[in-house]
């Protein structure tokens, strides 16, 4: 099964040259779920042939500019390109009110209905879960409510040993049970094991997005053990009076929240206007944590 995430934008308040603001598009077993979306993120999508249409479900962290100004172009095109299906959004109560403008003075009336889950950026939720993952807020501490989010996959069933079914002649009827890890008894008084004729699936893997904050040991828990941390290193560790100030966290110190709470990968990202190359922030991170890459756009990452 596909778990994987490619970066769409990873600046930070301000676009530069080849660098857009925050979006991510997740993939979890062929389905696209849209994290963040600041401008350009739509241009972006095409760009890396990603296809807009099959996103079901947009999260908004927070709402600075940068972390959502592209929505209101990307749902808008989906009108006019005749989506009917709903979307679901979620992100902070007010972002219903900023798009209901939006479109209020537009004269524009949705082809499809957009449905809202508001996050609490108080206390951790869970906000969806499904047949392939269950997704849970990260309360962050940044100048506005914001809240990250981790993505864990659900275990998958047993896999069938086809060749041992073949083998024994076991009737199809059969296959769902032994999926679910049930030992069967046949009419004729035969056992079959579950063990002797499946094997078990990959452990489910977690994804953390920590989008902007402060270094703040409150939210480690909830992003503990996680396979891949993507978290946010707005600055170097020597502009650290700069990021507590803005509320953002350095490359340094995001290589040290891995570190803390048992990450396997580190991916940093939402990059300063000032740097015009990141080599630096890739060799500070990595001075704590080795397991550390940047967030390039359109680049793909495996979880």
């Amino acid at each position: 099964m596909k778990f994987e995430v490619t970066i769409l934008g990873c600046s930070s308040a301000t676009p530069v040259f080849n660098r857009n603001p925050t979006a991510q598009l997740l993939n979890c077993n062929e389905k696209p779920y849209l994290i963040d979306c600041g401008e350009g993120t739509q241009q972006q999508l095409i760009k890396f042939n990603l296809k807009a249409a099959k996103i079901d479900h947009i999260f908004i962290s927070h709402l600075h500019g940068d972390h959502y100004f592209g929505l209101i172009g990307l749902l808008s095109s989906l009108h006019l390109n005749g989506r009917i299906k709903p979307i679901h959004i979620y992100g902070p109560e007010p972002i219903k009110e900023i798009l209901e403008m939006q479109f209020k003075y537009s004269d524009t009336t949705l082809k499809y209905e957009l449905i809202y889950h508001f996050t609490d950026c108080n206390a951790s939720k869970i906000i969806l879960e499904n047949n392939d993952l269950v997704v849970e807020t990260i309360v962050l501490n940044h100048r506005i409510p914001c809240t990250g989010f981790k993505f864990t996959e659900k275990k998958r069933l047993r896999k069938l040993l086809n060749s041992k079914l073949e083998e024994d002649q076991i009737p199809v009827e059969y296959f769902p049970l032994l999926k679910r890890g049930v030992d069967l008894t046949l009419p004729n008084g035969n056992v079959l094991l579950n063990a002797d004729y499946t094997t078990d699936s990959a452990v489910p893997k977690s994804y953390a997005y920590c989008s902007d904050t402060l270094y703040d040991e409150r939210y480690f828990d909830k992003i503990k053990n996680c396979d891949t941390l993507y978290h946010e290193a707005t600055f170097l560790h020597d502009m650290l009076d700069r990021a507590n100030e803005t509320h953002h966290t350095t490359a340094l110190q995001a290589a040290q929240i891995a570190s803390q709470v048992g990450a396997k990968k580190l991916i940093i990202g939402h990059y300063s206007s000032r740097y015009k190359t990141l080599i630096e922030l890739l060799e500070e991170a990595k001075t704590v944590f080795e397991n550390t890459q940047l967030a390039i756009e359109g680049n793909t990452y495996q979880i």
